[in-house]
């Protein structure tokens, strides 16, 4: 594939992902695994987690920096450009059509009946998305597929998840706490 179908294609996959991805970053996540992996090829489901697991360390829009990400792994820096260009192109144009329409009809039954339902679809994505990624994480392709390893992945997720819910800590520490176990796990040879 030349260089400029290449772009056009990424263009085309990401403008899309853009007109579509209504809910916020986690609740587009399905839709970035259908277009870029399933659909457009341009990474495999192992190579779309990591970039998942790399998109949360780095500071930024989630749905950005993954369309800069996959835009620079499938053509380089001007994939990177066009993928985020793309993206960002239709949310900023329906952005500014529907605040001036939310600000006029704000208080109708219909507009927060239709709020109501985005908020519950969107729940809806994001416990699908965090499903895949869970069995992703305990059934992984790697060489720990015994199930001391699914244990363990199973109790790291859930000491993340009840220090960020119920503890309230922040993601990051978490994050790097959960990092700092594994690699001394690692070490240990556990």
């Amino acid at each position: 594939m030349t260089d400029v179908a290449l772009l056009i294609r990424i263009f085309v996959v990401f403008l899309r992902i853009g007109a579509m991805a209504f809910g916020g970053a986690y609740a587009a996540i399905p839709l970035v695994e259908q277009e870029v992996v399933t659909e457009a090829g341009l990474m495999d489901y192992s190579e779309f987690t990591d970039l998942l697991a790399l998109d949360e360390i780095t500071p930024g829009p989630i749905l950005i920096n993954c369309a800069t990400f996959v835009g620079m792994r499938a053509a380089g820096i001007p994939g990177a450009v066009v993928a985020t260009l793309a993206c960002v192109l239709v949310p900023c144009v329906v952005a500014i059509g529907l605040l001036f329409l939310f600000r006029r009809f704000k208080e109708t039954a219909l507009v927060q009946s239709a709020v109501l339902t985005l908020k519950c679809m969107a729940l809806a994505l994001i416990a699908s998305t965090m499903v895949k990624l869970a069995m992703n994480a305990v059934n992984s392709d790697a060489a720990y597929t015994d199930i001391a390893h699914g244990v363990y992945v199973a109790a790291v997720m859930c000491i993340a998840f009840y220090l960020m819910h119920w503890k309230r800590l922040r993601p990051l520490p978490v994050m790097l706490g959960c990092g700092v176990v594994n690699v001394v796990v690692s070490m240990l040879g556990m």
